[in-house]
Parts: structure tokens; sequence; C-alpha cells
């Protein structure tokens, strides 16, 4: 699946804020039709390190409704959520109806980063493919919107980003030494996704794939596809601004 993405794919600064503009003021119509649908919406983003997922969160955001949307940055679970069933934590931050609820990596630690670092057993990753579908499957026949991002960038582009990082004061904070191990296992997380996105990209919750090398690229098209989808789910199309 990952190598058929074609990471080459650009866009240029002027059309790349042309077309973040005409996005952004779409969602915000469709935010307000989320909350007067009542529709409880769930985002989901998984991707690399340095793929650019907090860049497209914050386009998303950006011109939204700051009392429609919450985002939560998920690392590893501590004090209650460490002693709960890993699915636990999820559920306790499901959004209410009309709200907004993004996942900045989410329960799919379980099959990628639990799994290859050794923090749950074989037996249990394994199962979490059938438990994390269920729980989708869920959500949805509730009546939950729910998006899935996997962001893809090569291992060249990464190492860029990360040396640029480190180079840079205002990013330094972001370049962790969990990132660089991380990094030295690219095969290994490389099999866990192949594999996740497999078994849980289903028709009733799909994966969206986003060619994530080129960030104007990707976050054109993370919002693009939101757009879609909302306007889809919520039978409703925002108007057009480029045609006003």
């Amino acid at each position: 699946m990952l190598s058929s993405l074609n990471l080459s794919l650009k866009l240029d600064r002027e059309e790349y804020v042309r077309q973040l503009t005409r996005r952004q003021i779409q969602l915000r119509e469709l935010g307000w039709q989320i909350y007067r649908q009542k529709r409880p919406v769930v985002i989901v983003f998984e991707g690399w390190d340095a793929a650019g997922k907090g860049g497209a969160i914050k386009r998303i955001t950006e011109k939204m409704d700051p009392r429609g949307y919450v985002v939560y940055p998920i690392s590893a679970p501590h004090g209650e959520d460490r002693t709960r069933h890993y699915l636990y934590r999820f559920w306790r931050r499901l959004p209410e109806r009309g709200q907004i609820a993004i996942f900045d990596r989410s329960w799919y630690g379980r099959v990628l980063v639990e799994r290859v670092e050794g923090f749950c057993t074989e037996e249990a990753w394994k199962r979490a493919y059938k438990e994390i579908n269920s729980f989708e499957r869920q959500l949805r026949d509730s009546g939950c919107i729910l998006a899935k991002f996997w962001v893809q960038i090569s291992r060249d582009e990464q190492l860029r980003r990360f040396e640029e990082r480190k180079q840079t004061g205002y990013k330094a904070w972001k370049l962790t030494d969990e990132d660089w191990r991380n990094r030295a296992k690219w095969s290994v997380y490389q099999q866990a996704v192949e594999d996740m996105l497999l078994k849980t990209g289903t028709r009733t919750a799909p994966w969206t794939l986003v060619e994530g090398n080129d960030k104007y690229w990707a976050r054109v098209k993370i919002l693009s596809k939101l757009v879609d989808m909302l306007s889809k789910e919520l039978a409703y199309k925002p108007a057009d601004p480029l045609k006003s």
C-alpha cells in the first residue's frame, strides 16, 4: 500500500494558499452544520514522526469556532488510563453530539508502537485489530462521523525534517531521543503500518492515505477530504468561495 503512493506530488505556494483558504472557509461552514445537526465527529491522525500531523491539525482548526472542537495529543498512558483497557481513555474522550474530537495519534498505538516496542503481548496486539474494528463500527452505528488519516513520508524526507528541527531553535523541542530510536526501526514499523492499514481499513471506517513529502499538498488533500466527507455525511454542500 505505502509503496504505491506518489510522494513527489506537490503544490506551489500560490495554489496552496488559494486552496487552503477555500477549504478552511468551507470547513467553518460545515462546523456550524455539525453543531446544528448534533453529529459527533472523530478525526484520527497517524503517521511517521515529523510527517506533518500537527501542521495539518493546525490548518483544520485555524478558522473554526474554538468552542466546537478539542484536540487530544496522545502519548503513553498514565495514571488511571494505564490501569484500564487500552480503549478506555479513548471512550472517555469521545465527543458529545455537535462536537469534533481530533486525535493526534490514537488507539492505533496498540498495533504500532506497542506492538513494535513490546509494550503488549503478541496475543494482545493481534486481538486488537478485531477490537478496533468493533469500536469504530459502534461509533459509526451511533451516528458518529469518523475520518482516519495516515500521513506518509519517505525515510529521506524524515531525516531532512529531523535535521531541520535540530538546527532550528523554536522547533528543537519537537525532536527527542525516542524519534531517533523509532527511525532506526523503520522497516519494522513499516510492516506494522501495512498490517494496520490492511486489517482496519473497513467499509465503514476506511483510511485516507496522504502523500506527505510536500506539506502543502498534504494539508490541502486532508482538508479537501474532510470537506467532501462532511458534506456527504451532513447532506449539506458548503458554498465555494472561489466561485462567488
